[in-house]
């Protein structure tokens, strides 16, 4: 019987390669790797052919999925070819870390007696003079234990004294790249003595017990009869297990320890979650570089440098085979004046930035997200135990050929198509679930209802949001319309009820739309408030508008948004008088957005009753200014006004007898977000040019914030032609007539029958008339 300690580095391709040569030698027959025993019976998986790395076991609280964990691996992780080795031989494996039903016990308990202290330390009322001294100096913190930094970051110490600047470097010059590694782990495991004994005793409870486990753990090996025993955990570790004490005092350790149920399953991870970017805290620098170097040990730097230019000439930057040479010839110039034995990623990267990127930072951007970190996502094959929904959702994904990626993807939809209609009912679905797998995009260049741009980006820590969202029904259909009901149940307001509805029709919930339906015109009914009636309308609107594009009956749902425009037109006159200023400015945004709805709508009874109502606010004398402007200027815009009554208005709100704010105020109402009607009105601005000049110069400066914020909402072109007119005298601008234009009659009627064939009325099929010979 032997035991054989295997400290690895939990991300690492040397200690990947040196643990291979290493088992395919020793040969045994049980394999313990640091990891949840939970997952025992998931450990057969590695040898599947769809299990591609990265992946990651995820180990959840079935009463409380948030309560999670995850242990990554990627292709290069040592623990992941232990895991290939034993299923590709047959080999006996087990998960021999502190099991995690007993750490959650250990941290729900932590957390609760922190609480508990916390609850102990205040009192229930504090005196006067208790309160804290916030004048009085901070007391000095006690100096850090002698062992403190050895414990939290052991290597550091030795990659100081070996003359590198971070750990990341030294460990990878020292081991990562190695050629040699049969030998590799008798160095670290005399290494982390010499480290442990300099750090002292271990005071960290977890840490005892965990050690505590493995041992226990190795000790069951042993009582089975085990012969080649190979022990894979982190290299820390190593020699707490190297000599095992007295069974008793291990089992004292974890005697009493509570338990929770727990549950694990294999989930895919991404290359990015490996980084310490992501927090990760057992991350590396740059996992694209690594699986470069497990894949590629011969001419690492040669292969690299190549990769780099395949990636610049793909994004039409120049590289050559001549930067490669000089590159590679730099690198490893650089690292012969360092006195390393080949290069690392710093000299490499130091040459493609002089070689390749002429010391600019853009091209290593690209390099840094496309090849150190190498944004890859793993794959889990369909056997895998997982709750329903989470293989509701992922057939779905392989029935669409939806490719579930890490990096952003665009998916453009055409909802007339089927195929389509089902991807964007499938990602709504997600998105009320809280899986925003797709975002939404601004469509560009495309009219209609029935397009739909979305950005895809698929993160690990979605699983488990599927696995809590599991508890509302075993299919994504299910689960969303149980949430969504159970949302409009709870909703109190009449906007986020509105706001559902939309939700709902989009993810095409179609039983969840009859009770929602019955809340709106509940809520509908009660709501006297202008700004609820306002905000409810756009959603309702839009949903009207897609209704044909998706195939959805919102017959009933018009009669709702009927009674709404009819409340909020009746509702405007009033509910525009005797605002504060913040009040007036909520409101004006939702003024704007029910008038750009109700233009959606195109509904002539609908549109003649709120012209009606802006009109009756628009001249109101105990209406909020900002608010009566922006009645005017809606008026003005679609026509109800002239610019002849438009300018009445603004003389009368600009004359002498006005307060300048309100006058202000009614500027910024009529104009805010665009200067066309000023910039192209003599008029208007003749009348505004005038009560400015009026304006006495501590006016003027008390007003200037309020009409600068007013003039920064104007387009750029707006801004410069509201200039050149200010800078001529009077105001108007004076355009040189342009030379006649000689028109050439013969070239001209060569373009009329193009025209024709573009602008003539089609003739439709039926009035077609058939000419038979």
């Amino acid at each position: 019987m032997s035991v054989h300690l295997f400290g690895i580095r939990h991300h690492g391709p040397g200690c990947a390669r040196s643990l291979g040569e290493a088992l395919r030698a020793l040969q045994p027959d049980c394999i313990l790797v640091e990891g949840p025993p939970e997952a025992d019976a998931l450990a057969g998986f590695a040898g599947h052919a769809d299990l591609t790395p990265p992946v990651a076991l995820l180990v959840y609280a079935p009463a409380d999925p948030q309560r999670a964990v995850f242990y990554p691996f990627a292709e290069f992780s040592p623990e992941w070819q232990a895991l290939r080795h034993a299923a590709e031989h047959g080999v006996d494996l087990r998960f021999c870390d502190l099991p995690q039903s007993q750490r959650f016990a250990l941290r729900a308990a932590e957390i609760e007696a922190r609480a508990q202290a916390l609850r102990t330390q205040l009192p229930d009322e504090a005196e006067p003079d208790a309160a804290p001294d916030v004048d009085a100096a901070p007391e000095p913190a006690a100096p850090a234990p002698a062992g403190h930094d050895l414990h939290t970051d052991p290597l550091r110490w030795l990659a100081h004294a070996a003359g590198y600047g971070d750990t990341e470097t030294w460990w990878d010059h020292l081991v990562e790249q190695r050629t040699d590694s049969l030998d590799l782990f008798a160095a670290i495991a005399e290494m982390m003595t010499a480290l442990r004994d300099a750090a002292g005793p271990v005071t960290d409870q977890l840490e005892m017990k965990r050690e505590a486990y493995m041992r226990t753990a190795i000790r069951q090996a042993v009582k089975e009869g085990r012969e080649r025993i190979a022990v894979v955990c982190g290299a820390w570790h190593v020699p707490a297990l190297a000599v095992l004490p007295s069974a008793k005092s291990d089992a004292d350790l974890l005697r009493g320890l509570a338990r929770e149920k727990v549950a694990a399953t294999w989930v895919p991870w991404s290359h990015g979650r490996l980084t310490f970017a992501s927090g990760y805290g057992a991350g590396v620098t740059a996992p694209g570089w690594y699986r470069h170097l497990w894949r590629h040990q011969d001419r690492a730097a040669l292969h690299w440098l190549t990769e780099v230019a395949t990636l610049l000439r793909r994004h039409d930057l120049d590289a050559s085979s001549a930067h490669v040479i000089e590159a590679v010839r730099l690198a490893e110039t650089l690292a012969a004046l360092r006195e390393r034995p080949r290069p690392g990623l710093d000299e490499l990267m130091e040459a493609v930035r002089a070689v390749f990127c002429y010391d600019s930072d853009a091209p290593l951007q690209l390099i840094q997200r496309a090849l150190l970190v190498d944004e890859l996502l793993g794959s889990v094959p369909d056997d895998v135990p997982a709750v329903p929904l989470v293989q509701d959702v992922f057939a779905q994904q392989k029935r669409l050929r939806m490719a579930v990626r890490a990096d952003a993807t665009d998916l453009d939809l055409d909802l007339r198509q089927p195929a389509h209609l089902e991807k964007s009912v499938l990602l709504h679905r997600l998105a009320l679930l809280g899986v925003h797998w797709g975002r939404r995009q601004t469509v560009r260049g495309k009219t209609g209802t029935f397009h739909e741009l979305w950005r895809l980006a698929w993160e690990p820590e979605f699983a488990v949001d599927l696995i809590a969202a599991s508890r509302w029904g075993g299919t994504l259909e299910a689960a969303a319309g149980s949430l969504a009901a159970e949302r409009a149940a709870k909703a109190e307001g009449l906007p986020e009820l509105t706001a559902l509805m939309e939700v709902v029709l989009l993810a095409d919930l179609r039983e969840a739309v009859a009770p929602l339906m019955a809340r709106i015109q509940d809520a509908g009914t009660q709501t006297a408030d202008l700004g609820l009636l306002l905000s409810a309308l756009p959603p309702l609107v839009n949903v009207l508008r897609y209704g044909s594009a998706r195939k959805v009956d919102t017959a009933s749902l018009s009669h709702v948004v009927d009674a709404l425009a009819t409340r909020a037109c009746i509702a405007l006159p009033y509910g525009v008088r005797g605002l504060a200023d913040d009040a007036a400015a909520e409101l004006l945004t939702r003024i704007i957005a029910a008038d750009q709805a109700l233009r959606l709508l195109q509904d002539e009874a609908h549109q003649a009753a709120w012209f009606g109502a802006l009109g009756t606010a628009a001249v109101s004398d105990v209406a909020h200014p900002m608010l009566s402007g922006r009645c005017a200027r809606i008026l003005t815009e679609h026509g109800e006004w002239s610019a002849e009554r438009a300018a009445q208005q603004l003389a009368l709100h600009c004359s002498y007898g006005v307060p300048s704010l309100a006058a202000a105020q009614w500027l910024e109402g009529f104009l805010q977000g665009s200067g066309a009607l000023l910039a192209h009105s003599d008029t208007l601005w003749d009348i505004v040019n005038g009560w400015l000049l009026a304006l006495p110069p501590d006016t003027f400066t008390e007003l200037l914030p309020l009409l600068r914020r007013t003039v920064a909402t104007f387009s750029a072109p707006e801004r410069r032609e509201l200039g050149e007119r200010a800078a001529h005298a009077g105001g108007a601008v004076t355009i040189a007539p342009q030379a006649a234009v000689t028109v050439d009659p013969v070239r001209a009627q060569r373009v009329l029958p193009i025209l024709h064939t573009l602008l003539a009325p089609r003739v439709q099929p039926s009035q077609e008339t058939v000419h038979e010979e």
